[in-house]
Parts: C-alpha cells; sequence; structure tokens
C-alpha cells in the first residue's frame, strides 16, 4: 500500500468518525477509530520519504477532519457534564479534589 492509499484509507475513516459522533453509534465509533488507526500505521509502514503536494494535501485534509472529530468529541463531553450537573443539582464547574489524591 503507497502513503497515498493509506491516507486516503485515514481520510476514509476520519469520514465515518465524524459520521458515527453525529448519530451516536458507538459501534460504528469504534469500527472508524480502528480503521484509522490501522490506516495510521500503514502510513508509516510505507515510508517516511519526502512528501509530495499530494501528500501533503491528503495529511492537511486528515489534520483537519481530526480536529472536526476532536470538536465533536469536545462538544459532547461538556453536553454531558451539564447534565450531570442538572440532575444533581451541582453548578459546580471545576474539578473536585478526590479523596484518595
Amino acid at each position: 500500500m503507497t502513503r497515498r492509499d493509506a491516507l486516503v484509507r485515514v481520510i476514509e475513516a476520519l469520514h465515518s468518525e465524524i459520521a458515527a459522533l453525529k448519530a451516536n453509534d458507538a459501534r460504528g465509533l469504534e469500527r472508524a477509530t480502528a480503521d484509522k488507526l490501522s490506516g495510521i500505521d500503514a502510513v508509516a509502514a510505507a515510508g517516511h520519504g519526502p512528501a509530495g503536494t499530494d501528500l501533503r494535501e491528503l495529511a492537511e485534509e486528515a489534520h483537519r477532519l481530526n480536529e472536526t472529530c476532536r470538536i465533536y468529541v469536545n462538544l459532547m463531553a461538556a453536553n454531558t457534564r451539564r447534565r450531570l450537573q442538572g440532575l444533581t443539582g451541582d453548578a459546580f464547574t471545576g474539578h473536585r479534589m478526590s479523596a484518595f489524591a
């Protein structure tokens, strides 16, 4: 597999991750994440020579898509925190000191 093919595979997996995040599809997210990690391993295995314009553009697209995934995850975590605080009546937004710390 070429680096280009591997990067395309990573990009496809990132699109699947975004779709799974939007749909709250945990199994789809697990599959997409495994595919993404496998694709990243394939990129690494394909070598580390100089990258042409095509490879740099694909890598930049993969980076943008990964940032989109990160934003979705952060938004979901913030929404979950707000819901839990609403359910418990706990308006404290900071971190609590653990009794085990």
